[in-house]
Order: C-alpha cells, then sequence, then structure tokens
C-alpha cells in the first residue's frame, strides 16, 4: 500500500475520479497549469487536458456559479477555492443556488458539486489565509460539510464527496497538508510517512459520509473534534496522561450522532475543541446535542476550547491557536469537576 501526504491523497482521489467518470471536472484559480498553490492538483491537467482540469480568473463568484450550472447540467464539478478566506464573494451562490437546488426545483435538478477549501491557521498566514469558516456552512440547510484529518480520511471522504448528489463544502487544514501537527510548533516537523494514517490505496474506495471515527478510544472523558486539532487533542491527552477518547467527527454535518452520544454515556465528561472562533462557532451547536442527549449522564460542566473572538493575528499565532496547553487544561478541569 501506498504511502501518502494529504496532499497526494487528495490529488490521487481527483485522478481516480478523473479517470473513473467524464463527468467529472475540476477548476479553480491556479489548478492548472501550475498544479494548485499547495500542488493538490499537479499533473491533472497535463493528464486530462485543458477542458477536464483548467484554470479560471480571480472571480469566487463565478467559479461557483459555473459549477453550480455545470451540476444541474448533469457534470460533477471539484472546483477549488484557494483558501477558504476568499469564499465569501461566492458564498451567495453557494447557499442561495447550490444548497437550495434540489428543493427549489422539487426534486427536478440536484447540485452534485464538491468545493474543496483550504482552511485553518498554524501557518503564519494572518487575517486573511487562516480562517475556519466551518459554521458558516454546517449552518445551511442543503449542504454537506466535510473535514478529514489524515490523508486516508482525506482521498476516501473526498471521493464518496465526488459521488455525493449533494453540493459538498470540503474543508482541508492545510497545516496538515504534508504531516500531523500537535501544535508543537517549535519542534521538527513529523512527516505523515511516519504515521499509519498515510497507508493509502491507490485506487477507488470511500469513507462513508456522516461517519465518525473514534481516533482514541478511552474512559475519562469524551473529546470532539476534528481536522487539525485530533493531533492537538491527541498531544494533550498524551501530556496530561489523561484517558481521553477522542472522537474526529470527519463529517462536520450531517454528522454521527450515535457515536457522540454512545462515548458521552459511557465517560460523562465532554471536551469540545476546534481552531474556528468560539461565539457562534460549530462546538455551540455540538455543546447543545451533548446537552440535549446526555444531560443525565454528565458529571461536569461540557467545556469548550477554541480560537478566540479576534481576527486570526499575525503577530500572536500559537496565542490564538488552540494549543495542547490550553487543550490539556480543559482536560484537566473536566476530569476534577464534580456535577
Amino acid at each position: 500500500m501506498a504511502t501518502m501526504t494529504m496532499v497526494q491523497a487528495i490529488r490521487s482521489a481527483l485522478d481516480v475520479m478523473l479517470a473513473r467518470d467524464e463527468n467529472v471536472v475540476v477548476f479553480g484559480e491556479d489548478v492548472g497549469y501550475f498544479g494548485g498553490v499547495f500542488r493538490c492538483t499537479e499533473g491533472l491537467q497535463a493528464k486530462y487536458g485543458t477542458s477536464r482540469v483548467f484554470d479560471t480568473p480571480i472571480a469566487e463568484g463565478g467559479i461557483v456559479g459555473i459549477a453550480v450550472g455545470m451540476a444541474a447540467y448533469g457534470l460533477r464539478p471539484v472546483p477549488e477555492i484557494q483558501f477558504a478566506d476568499y469564499m465569501y464573494p461566492g458564498y451567495d451562490q453557494i447557499v442561495s443556488a447550490a444548497a437550495r437546488l434540489r428543493y427549489r426545483s422539487a426534486g427536478q435538478f440536484i447540485a452534485p458539486l464538491t468545493i474543496r477549501m483550504p482552511c485553518g491557521g498554524g501557518i503564519y498566514g494572518g487575517q486573511t489565509h487562516s480562517q475556519s469558516p466551518e459554521a458558516l456552512f454546517t449552518h445551511v440547510c442543503g449542504l454537506r460539510t466535510v473535514m478529514p484529518s489524515n490523508p486516508y480520511d482525506a482521498k476516501g471522504l473526498l471521493i464518496a464527496s465526488i459521488e455525493c448528489n449533494d453540493p459538498v463544502i470540503f474543508l482541508e487544514p492545510k497545516r496538515i497538508y504534508n504531516g500531523p501537527f500537535d501544535g508543537h510548533h517549535d519542534k521538527p516537523v513529523v512527516p505523515w510517512s511516519a504515521h499509519r494514517l498515510s497507508e493509502v490505496p491507490e485506487g477507488h474506495y470511500t469513507v462513508p459520509l456522516e461517519s465518525a471515527s473514534i481516533y482514541r478510544p478511552g474512559s475519562q472523558l469524551t473529546v470532539i473534534t476534528y481536522g487539525t486539532m485530533v493531533w492537538v487533542s491527541e498531544a494533550a491527552a498524551n501530556e496530561t496522561d489523561i484517558d481521553a477518547e477522542i472522537i474526529d467527527l470527519r463529517s462536520l454535518w450531517p454528522l454521527d450522532l450515535k457515536t457522540i452520544v454512545d462515548s458521552v454515556k459511557k465517560t460523562g465528561r465532554c471536551v469540545i475543541v476546534h481552531e474556528a472562533t468560539r461565539t457562534s462557532g460549530f462546538g455551540a451547536e455540538l455543546a447543545a446535542l451533548v446537552q440535549e442527549h446526555c444531560f443525565y449522564h454528565l458529571e461536569a460542566p461540557i467545556e469548550r476550547v477554541t480560537g478566540w473572538d479576534t481576527p486570526y493575528p499575525h503577530a500572536q499565532e500559537w496565542a490564538y491557536f488552540p494549543g495542547p496547553q490550553r487543550v490539556g487544561e480543559a482536560f484537566k478541569r473536566t476530569v476534577e469537576a464534580r456535577g
């Protein structure tokens, strides 16, 4: 089995689907000749031609609008928004057109498009290259929102997303494109080749949408997280010696509620970790769901560890980024608390 980075796994998924389905097209800013700013589409235009993999102007509203029209006419477009921070000009098309097409046409049209967006911080990108806007998509009826944390899931989820008849927002945490990141920015980079989840089949396979993964079994508390924060949460558990059960959501919405509920009922304690802004972040919805479904099993208040309610800073990145120390402190408070 091949060892892949997340970049290679995403490229492999696109390669598999371009070869498997002639209706799949890939496009966006610099994705063709240049191969994408993160090289996720490198070599695909040379292999499949300029009508299947092509560059667009810097116009996110146009990129998404074209994708919706293509999808309505039977194609399966996979547009890339170069950074999730720049999806706002295309947000109206995502919400008003893509997400509503099946409903407003009474099922006569569907929008099977997958919009790829690199997201998150940890790369010194500052306020306009580091945002995590997942809550803006999970709030919208008619959209699916996905965020993988490792190469194996990235490829399987991306193939499943492209094959899905619903519009999918596929968020890619760019800090873990080339290796898992535990939040210790001052330590050497760990390559994906050193981790078991870098073993990725070269052919077609899928990871089911709406399925969470119990990344780390445990008994003392449940951690609900996704993306880069899976690795930060693992580091926090190891450094505090707390037996935390870490749930990697993978599919943010619709989500695998049963896995969450079963875990919280078992442990009686819950910490939610995400990189995005705290207020109205997706963690608030997760906390509400845990409260609704697990109230009588909770032995301590639910904790959230998140980014702050500020723009993502240039100079104080690691004060904003929810690192293992801040996550570990929440673990300790939750384990030591009495309901």
